[in-house]
């Protein structure tokens, strides 16, 4: 697929000059600096990019990187124009998100080595905060097709945006059903927004961008081809913009299985659904099951699960109703391991009531969740 020459969804990053953001393009285009180097080069360099791209090897060296890491870095550094890696996305009307945007996903900066870039063509929009990742088999049964249809059509109706990875299979299903039902759907991409894999799918592709219901992302720069070792990254950001992950038919060895995991590393919550015991493709969604992922058999299993019964009033509280004092104390005690109430009041210093009314509002802000006893934990 042929990247529109639309402008309608291209947005310049909101954190960073457009000298900076062509740094930050450049770097990550590099092979060999990944998420943790190049936080060990913005540490060094206070933030100071354009200093790290131009520094010599004992200012790198200094920094932290190896020294064949460096030797690539500056052969690399050589044939790297940054200002023409931001024309090239422009033209192509490619939206750039980093770590330093406002509008980086929340989900996706609090797992373990977060993209610092991410490319998006299409409408990435703050109402996919709320978003499920649906995926499994590329060689999906009939009995398949119909639960994702079924599924993804009832999340939707939810107004949950369904994340997946555009492959063949549960993927593909997943995607097409969202847009039927007139929902959100983002597809995560294993290589650059130039390259469409499978090909087949470019035409689905065209249209999660083209109807406004989705988006195309990536971290990876353009020009990079769908290598098989880019695939499990990808899984990372597939389970890292999503509250959970639901796995539809998978065999013992698949990349379904991958994001699963990378969602529970990531302290997401994993849905599965139960498949035949005598079909190869669903050996291993159940023993996702038998290890402690929840059984599906509704939509609504996960809604309440995830507490998405009320999406459109969590995200008009979350416009209408800024930050005070009062929450600040509170998100400052509060953290992913579960705190009663009665310590919250103790520790905070602040009225019962106040805590009470504070935490109902925070829950239906998105800030925190119950998660029983009266115990309150971060909701993201």
């Amino acid at each position: 697929m042929e990247v529109s020459d639309s402008p309608s969804h291209y947005y310049p990053s909101d954190a960073l000059s457009l000298d900076e953001l062509a740094y930050w393009i450049a770097f990550n285009r590099v092979l060999g600096i990944g998420p943790v180097r190049f936080k060990l080069l913005l540490d060094f360099f206070h933030d100071d990019v354009a200093a790290a791209w131009h520094a010599g090897s004992k200012e790198l060296a200094q920094a932290g990187l190896e020294p064949k890491i460096i030797e690539r870095f500056l052969k690399q550094r050589a044939a790297i124009i940054p200002e023409r890696e931001l024309e090239r996305l422009d033209k192509l009307h490619i939206r750039v998100m980093t770590w330093k945007d406002k509008t980086y996903p929340a989900l996706l900066k609090e797992v373990e080595a977060p993209p610092p870039v991410l490319y998006i063509y299409g409408a990435f929009i703050e109402a996919d905060q709320f978003a499920l990742a649906v995926v499994g088999t590329r060689n999906s049964t009939t009995y398949g097709r119909q639960v994702t249809e079924h599924m993804v059509t009832d999340l939707v109706k939810g107004q949950v945006t369904v994340v997946s990875g555009l492959a063949l299979g549960i993927d593909t299903i997943a995607h097409t059903a969202a847009l039927d039902a007139g929902g959100r759907t983002i597809a995560v991409l294993a290589n650059g927004l130039d390259t469409i894999y499978p090909p087949i799918n470019r035409g689905l592709a065209r249209r999660i961008v083209e109807s406004g219901q989705g988006a195309l992302i990536t971290e990876y720069p353009l020009g990079v081809q769908p290598e098989s070792g880019n695939f499990p990254a990808r899984n990372r950001i597939i389970s890292g913009l999503s509250l959970g992950v639901l796995v539809i038919e998978a065999p013992e060895k698949s990349g379904a299985l991958i994001t699963a995991n990378f969602a529970l590393k990531q302290g997401r919550e994993v849905f599965a659904v139960p498949g035949s015991i005598l079909s190869s493709r669903s050996k291993g969604v159940n023993r996702l099951i038998q290890d402690g992922a929840r059984p599906v058999m509704d939509v609504k299993d996960i809604l309440e699960a995830l507490n998405l019964f009320m999406i459109p009033q969590h995200i008009e509280m979350q416009a209408a109703l800024p930050e005070n004092a009062e929450e600040r104390v509170l998100l400052d005690l509060i953290g992913h391991e579960p705190r009663h109430v009665d310590d919250l009041i103790r520790e905070s210093g602040l009225a019962t009531t106040v805590v009470a009314s504070t935490l109902m509002m925070m829950e239906l802000k998105g800030m925190v969740k119950q998660v029983g006893g009266m115990q309150f934990v971060l909701a993201r």
